[in-house]
Order: C-alpha cells, then sequence, then structure tokens
C-alpha cells in the first residue's frame, strides 16, 4: 500500500489549519462526551463556548479573506459556504442537543477534512502571492487559547 504524503500547507493558510486541528479535536471530545453518557446539555454548553469562541471567528476569516481567492461562482466555495451554514445551525439548534451535536460531531469533521484535502489545495494552487500575503498579515493566531472550566471528556 502507497503511503500518503502529508499535506504541505502555505505558511498563509497554517495557522487556519491549526484551527481545523482543534475542530476536529471538538469532534473527538463530543464523541467521547457521548460514548460517557455525559448530559447533553453539559456537551451544548461546550458546543456554544466553542462555537463562539472558535468556529464563528474562523468562518469569517475563511469567508472573508480565504474564498475569495477563488471566483465567486466555484462550486468548491459553494459547497463550503452551504456546510458554514448548516453547521453554524447545528450549533444554535437546541430543540434536541443530543441528535443536533451527533449530527454536528459529524459534519464538522467531513467539513474540516473537506477544507484541508480539497479546497486549500485549490486555494494554494490559484492563489497570488500578493493573496497569500493578505491571508498571512490579517489571519493574526492566537496562540493562547482559553481553557474551557468543564473537561468532560477526561477520565
Amino acid at each position: 500500500m502507497e503511503k500518503k504524503k502529508p499535506i504541505k500547507r502555505h505558511r498563509a493558510l497554517q495557522p487556519l489549519s491549526r484551527q481545523h486541528h482543534f475542530g476536529l479535536l471538538f469532534s473527538w471530545k463530543l464523541r467521547k462526551g457521548f460514548s460517557k453518557n455525559i448530559d447533553p446539555e453539559r456537551l451544548q454548553k461546550y458546543a456554544s463556548w466553542f462555537f463562539e469562541k472558535e468556529i464563528k471567528p474562523h468562518f469569517e476569516a475563511e469567508e472573508k479573506y480565504v474564498f475569495t481567492v477563488l471566483k465567486e461562482d466555484n462550486k468548491l466555495i459553494h459547497r463550503a459556504l452551504k456546510e458554514h451554514r448548516r453547521i453554524e445551525n447545528l450549533f444554535k439548534e437546541n430543540e434536541n442537543p443530543e441528535k443536533s451535536l451527533s449530527q454536528l460531531e459529524e459534519e464538522l469533521d467531513a467539513h474540516i477534512r473537506f477544507e484541508e484535502r480539497i479546497l486549500f489545495n485549490e486555494i494554494q494552487k490559484v492563489a497570488t502571492a500578493s493573496q497569500l500575503e493578505k491571508i498571512s498579515e490579517i489571519h493574526s493566531e492566537n496562540l493562547s487559547r482559553p481553557e474551557y472550566p468543564d473537561p468532560f471528556w477526561e477520565n
């Protein structure tokens, strides 16, 4: 079996890729919470916190600065924007937290993998040096991440 080469991400997009890692970790924490039978209301509080601290600013940066590298009618951009809206709605859904969080965990995971494996590679291919520089300037990464006060996923 041929081993896949790791994706070489342009430095301008690396902070967003690191944020994607935290999104995958969020999905893992939800799975862990479900496997430990954590109250869905408790998981919902974590999801709301994560949405405000991580997802909302991340989506805004992608939509304003990264997605604009490709043409407005690009099918990959349409897919990403549609998934962003769907994911936002799942974060905000309060009627049936168990169901919406389960869907959120799966859809966020799939969305991140789509962006990392397909969309960002396409953006890297077509972006000009000045576009990448603009992304690099605008996207300042906050290295000190706030800790969620209820680590339900531990032990």
